[in-house]
C-alpha cells in the first residue's frame, strides 16, 4: 500500500508546480500585451506630437504676418482718431476688434486688443473697453502700466474706489518708471481716500516719497499725506 501511495503524492506536487508556473506565465504574458500596447499608444502620440510642432511653427507665423499685416493698415485710422471705424474696419481693412479677436494669440493681435480697449474707452464704451483691457496680456512697460490704469479710471467711474486703488498701484508696479509710477500712486491714493480705506491711501503716499523723492509728486502726496491723516482721525473720533 505504502509503494502504491508514495507515486501519487509526488504526482500531486508536480501538479500543483506545474499550475503555478502556468499561472505565471500567463500573467507575464498579459503584462507584456498591456505594456505592449502602452508602448505602442506613447510612440503613436510622441509620433503624432513631433509631427505637428512644424505644422503649428508654420501655421503661427502665417498668423503673425497677417496680424501685422492688418494692423498696420488700420493703425492710421486709429492715430486720427477715427476710433468707431478703426474698431470697425474701412473698406478691406479688418477693424481693431476682429483683428483682437482672430489674431489675439499674436504680438500684433494683442496689441490690437489694446488699442480696441482704448478706442472703446474713448467711445465710452466702458463695459466693453473693460473686458479687452483685461484680455490684453500685459507685459512690465508703459502699455501694461496704462492698461492697468485705464482699468482703474473705469472702476472709478463706476464707483469702485477700493478696487480702482488696487489696479492704480498694479500700474505703479507693472513699470517702475519715475515719471508714471508716481503719477498712478497718487491717483490710488485718492482712490482709496474715497473709500474710507485711509491706510491703504497713506501707505500709497508715503510709498511716492519714499520711492520717488525727487519726483514732482512726491511734494503733494506729503500734502494728501497730512490731509488723509486728519481724515482718518476725524473718521475714528466720529
Amino acid at each position: 500500500m505504502t509503494a502504491l501511495k508514495t507515486p501519487e503524492k509526488k504526482s500531486r506536487r508536480q501538479e500543483l508546480r506545474q499550475n503555478i508556473f502556468i499561472d505565471l506565465y500567463a500573467r507575464a504574458l498579459l503584462f507584456y500585451d498591456e505594456y505592449r500596447r502602452l508602448a505602442q499608444g506613447l510612440g503613436v502620440a510622441l509620433l503624432v506630437l513631433l509631427l505637428a510642432i512644424p505644422g503649428y511653427i508654420y501655421y503661427h507665423q502665417q498668423q503673425t504676418e497677417a496680424a501685422n499685416q492688418k494692423l498696420g493698415q488700420i493703425l492710421p485710422v486709429y492715430e486720427q482718431g477715427n476710433y468707431q471705424q478703426a474698431l470697425d474696419g474701412q473698406g478691406e481693412r479688418a477693424g481693431l476688434l476682429t483683428i483682437a479677436d482672430d489674431y489675439g494669440g499674436t504680438e500684433a493681435g494683442n496689441l490690437a486688443t489694446f488699442y480696441a480697449a482704448n478706442a472703446l474707452y474713448q467711445q465710452e464704451e466702458y463695459d466693453r473697453a473693460l473686458t479687452y483691457f483685461q484680455r490684453f496680456e500685459k507685459g512690465q512697460d508703459f502699455i501694461g502700466a496704462s492698461a492697468y490704469a485705464a482699468q482703474a479710471a473705469i472702476q472709478e467711474n463706476k464707483g469702485a474706489f477700493q478696487r480702482a486703488g488696487e489696479l492704480y498701484e498694479q500700474a505703479a508696479s507693472q513699470y517702475e518708471n519715475e515719471l508714471t509710477a508716481p503719477r498712478y500712486l497718487l491717483s490710488a491714493g485718492q482712490a482709496y481716500e474715497e473709500a474710507g480705506d485711509y491706510e491703504a491711501a497713506l501707505a500709497a503716499y508715503e510709498r511716492i516719497q519714499a520711492d520717488y523723492p525727487d519726483s514732482e509728486k512726491a511734494s503733494t502726496a506729503e500734502q494728501y499725506q497730512a490731509r488723509a491723516e486728519v481724515r482718518q482721525a476725524n473718521a475714528s473720533s466720529s
